[in-house]
C-alpha cells in the first residue's frame, strides 16, 4: 500500500491535470462557437452553391465543360483532411480508419494519389506506400483561405490535365457536438451526385459576359468555397471534439481525486487506529508488570 506522502503526491498531481484540461476546454470552447459561427452563416450558401453551378450549366445548353466531363476512374486523388493536434478523442482516428479502408477496396482497380492535410494525415501516410504530391499542414486552421485557393487551383489542373480521373475528400462534417459524421464527398467531377440538378430549359437571355465564360467561373469558384467548406467544416468538427474530450477528461479527473482521497483517509484512519492499539497494548503490558 503507498505511503501517505506518496497519495498526497498523486492527489496534487492529478489536481494539476484536471486544472490543464479545464482550461483547454475553455480555450477549445472559445474555439468551437468562433468555428461554428462561420459554419452556421456560410452552409446553405455551400450546400446550394453546387446545385445552381449545374442549373445553370444544363440552362445554357453549352458543351461540356472540363470540369464536368465523367471519365473511367483509373487515377484518383484522395483529400483527407484531418486535425493538427491530438486529444480530441476519436476525431482523427476514425476518419482515418476508414479511410484505410476506402484506400485498401481501390488500390487495386485505381492508381491513388493521396493529399493529406492535417498533421495527424500526414503522418498517417508517412507509414503508407500512396504517392503523396502535395500535403499541407502547420497551423491549417490559420490558413484556410490560402490552403483552399492553392489546392483548388492544384486539383483543377490535375483534373485539366487528365492527371486525375476523380477527386474524392474525406473529412469530418460538424453535425452535434457529441459527435461528427464522417463524410466522403467527390468533388471532381461535379455532376447531380454532387449537386441537385434542377431542370430550367433553355435560357434566351443575353448575358455578360458570355455563357461559356460565365459557367466556368463559376465552376472554379465552386471547387475553391467546396474545398474551404471542408476545412471550415472540419475545424468546427475538431474544436467540439476537443472540447467534450477535455470535458470527460476534468470529470475523470475529479472522480480519481475522489478516489484517492478516500483513500488517503481510509489509510490515516487506519494509522490512527493501529498506534491507539499499540498505546493500548502497551498500557497493558505495564499494568500486568505492575508497574
Amino acid at each position: 500500500m503507498p505511503a501517505l506522502i506518496d497519495l498526497r503526491r498523486r492527489i496534487q498531481s492529478v489536481r494539476n491535470s484536471q486544472q490543464v484540461t479545464q482550461a483547454m476546454k475553455t480555450v477549445a470552447t472559445a474555439r468551437y462557437k468562433k468555428a461554428h459561427r462561420v459554419v452556421s452563416e456560410r452552409r446553405p450558401f455551400w450546400h446550394t452553391f453546387p446545385g445552381l453551378a449545374l442549373s445553370l450549366t444544363e440552362a445554357f445548353s453549352l458543351p461540356v465543360h472540363p470540369l464536368l466531363q465523367l471519365r473511367p476512374e483509373k487515377k484518383i486523388a484522395v483529400v483527407v483532411i484531418t486535425s493538427d493536434k491530438g486529444l480530441c478523442g476519436a476525431f482523427n482516428s476514425n476518419l482515418l480508419n476508414l479511410v484505410s479502408e476506402f484506400l485498401q477496396r481501390k488500390k487495386s482497380e485505381v492508381e491513388i494519389q493521396a493529399i493529406p492535410v492535417g498533421k495527424k494525415a500526414v503522418n498517417f501516410f508517412r507509414n503508407q506506400d500512396y504517392r503523396v504530391e502535395k500535403q499541407y499542414f502547420e497551423r491549417v486552421e490559420k490558413k484556410v483561405s490560402e490552403i483552399s485557393r492553392d489546392l483548388s487551383i492544384y486539383l483543377e489542373r490535375q483534373f485539366y490535365f487528365f492527371r486525375v480521373d476523380a477527386v474524392y475528400v474525406f473529412y469530418n462534417e460538424f453535425r452535434s457536438i457529441i459527435s461528427p459524421r464522417i463524410t466522403l464527398t467527390r468533388v471532381l467531377p461535379l455532376s447531380s451526385e454532387t449537386g441537385e440538378l434542377k431542370k430550367t430549359g433553355a435560357v434566351e437571355f443575353d448575358w455578360e459576359p458570355e455563357a461559356s465564360r460565365l459557367i466556368d467561373y463559376l465552376l472554379k469558384f465552386y471547387l475553391g468555397y467546396q474545398v474551404q467548406h471542408f476545412l471550415y467544416e472540419s475545424q468546427a468538427a475538431e474544436q467540439a471534439a476537443r472540447m467534450m474530450a477535455m470535458e470527460n477528461a476534468t470529470r475523470n479527473a475529479e472522480e480519481l481525486i475522489s478516489d484517492l482521497i478516500l483513500l488517503l483517509n481510509k489509510m490515516r484512519q487506519a494509522s490512527i487506529t493501529r498506534e491507539l492499539l499499540e498505546i493500548q497494548t502497551a498500557v497493558e503490558a505495564l499494568r500486568q508488570q505492575g508497574v
